[in-house]
C-alpha cells in the first residue's frame, strides 16, 4: 500500500510538472506576439497628469502594458515645457522601445523629438504633433473639428444677430491654431456669421470665465461661442450663466468625451454642443501602435510615419446616448 502511495505521488508530480512546462498554444503567430512584448520598455511624457486626457490615456495603456509584460515609464512635466523637454531627454538616453510624446504645442518639442528619431527611437505623438513627423501619430483631427465646430454655430445662429466669439486656448498649439484655421474656412462662405470677438484663454478656465464675461458685455446680441476645450470652457459657461445668459448664447466645445467633463455639462445645459475626440478609442489605438512597433520595431525610426486620426462624436442633449461619453473607471478596469 505505501509502495502505491509513493507511486501515485510521484506519477502526480510528473503531471504537474508536465502541466507547467506545457507551452502556450501557437496558432503560427501568437507565441511570437507576446515574446516580442514582454519585458519591453515604453516611455510616456505627457503636457502634465491630472486631467482627464492624459489619465485616460494611461489608465488605458497601463492596462494592456500590465497584461502583456511591459512596462509605461511616466515622466509628468507638470505642464512645464522646460521640464518636458528634460524628460524626453532623459528618457532618450535610457533609450526605450517605444517614446510617447504629448505635445504642448507644434514647436517646444520639435528639436528633442528630433533627436529621439535621430537616435532610432521609434516615437508616437499623442493629439498634438510638433512639424516632425515621426513613426507614429494619434490624436484628432483638429482641422475637422473646426469645420464642425463652424456648422453647429451656423445652424445655432442663422436667422439671429449672426455674431459670434471664439474663445480659443494656446494660440501656438494645433487645438487652436488648426481648429481655428477649420472654422476660418467653413465661415468665408457664410457671410450671416460674423466672428466679432477672438480672445485666448490658455487653456485656464479662470482666464476663458473672466474674457467671456468682458466680450458678453461688449457684445450683448451676441449670439453664440466657439469654444476650444471643455477643460477651458467650463468658466466660459460659468461666465454666460453669471450673465443670466445661458440659453441665449449658444456654447459649443470639444474635448475629451470624459463623461463628467463632457456628457455631465450636456446635460445640464453648461453646454450646448460637443465635439468629442474620444479619449477611449486613442487609448484604444494608441495600445495597438505600441503593439506594432514592438512587434515590428523599424529599421529606421521615422522612416514611414503613420497617423490615426480619431473618428469624432458629436452630440446635444438630444442626442445624447449611454455609449456617446466614457469613464475613468471603465478605462482602468476593460481598457480602451
Amino acid at each position: 500500500m505505501r509502495i502505491l502511495k509513493t507511486a501515485s505521488l510521484a506519477l502526480l508530480c510528473m503531471l504537474a510538472a508536465g502541466a507547467q512546462a506545457q507551452e502556450r498554444y501557437d496558432d503560427g503567430m501568437s507565441a511570437k506576439y507576446y515574446e516580442a512584448l514582454k519585458g519591453k520598455r515604453v516611455g510616456f511624457v505627457p503636457i502634465g497628469m491630472g486631467f482627464d486626457l492624459t489619465e485616460g490615456w494611461y489608465a488605458a495603456m497601463k492596462r494592456q502594458a500590465d497584461a502583456l509584460g511591459y512596462e509605461i515609464i511616466v515622466r509628468d512635466p507638470n505642464w512645464s515645457t522646460e521640464a518636458g523637454v528634460q524628460s524626453i531627454t532623459s528618457l532618450i538616453n535610457e533609450k526605450p522601445d517605444v517614446l510617447l510624446v504629448h505635445n504642448d504645442d507644434q514647436n517646444s518639442y520639435n528639436r528633442v523629438v528630433r533627436r529621439a528619431v535621430d537616435a532610432n527611437i521609434p516615437v508616437i505623438q499623442i493629439n498634438q504633433k510638433v512639424a516632425t513627423n515621426t513613426d507614429g501619430f494619434v490624436g484628432a483631427d483638429w482641422y475637422q473639428i473646426g469645420i464642425e465646430q463652424a456648422q453647429i454655430m451656423i445652424k445655432a445662429c442663422s436667422g439671429k444677430s449672426g455674431e459670434i466669439a471664439l474663445v480659443q486656448g494656446k494660440l501656438t498649439s494645433p487645438g487652436s491654431l488648426i481648429v481655428y484655421k477649420g472654422v476660418q474656412d467653413v465661415l468665408a462662405s457664410e457671410p450671416s456669421i460674423k466672428i466679432v470677438a477672438n480672445q485666448a484663454a490658455d487653456w485656464d478656465a479662470t482666464k476663458a470665465q473672466a474674457v467671456t464675461a468682458t466680450i458678453l458685455k461688449q457684445y450683448p446680441d451676441l449670439c453664440g461661442i466657439v469654444g476650444f476645450w471643455d477643460g477651458q470652457d467650463v468658466g466660459t459657461a460659468a461666465a454666460i450663466r453669471e450673465a443670466g445668459k445661458t440659453g441665449q448664447v449658444f456654447l459649443t466645445t470639444s474635448g475629451g468625451g470624459q463623461k463628467a467633463s463632457a456628457c455631465d455639462n450636456v446635460e445640464n445645459g453648461a453646454f450646448d454642443a460637443y465635439v468629442s475626440y474620444d479619449v477611449a478609442g486613442q487609448a484604444r489605438d494608441l495600445n495597438s501602435g505600441i503593439k506594432i512597433l514592438l512587434q515590428n520595431r523599424p529599421a529606421e525610426a521615422g522612416a514611414t510615419p503613420w497617423a490615426l486620426y480619431t473618428p469624432l462624436k458629436v452630440f446635444d442633449k438630444s442626442s445624447l446616448q449611454a455609449d456617446s461619453c466614457w469613464t475613468l473607471e471603465a478605462l482602468r478596469q476593460f481598457g480602451g
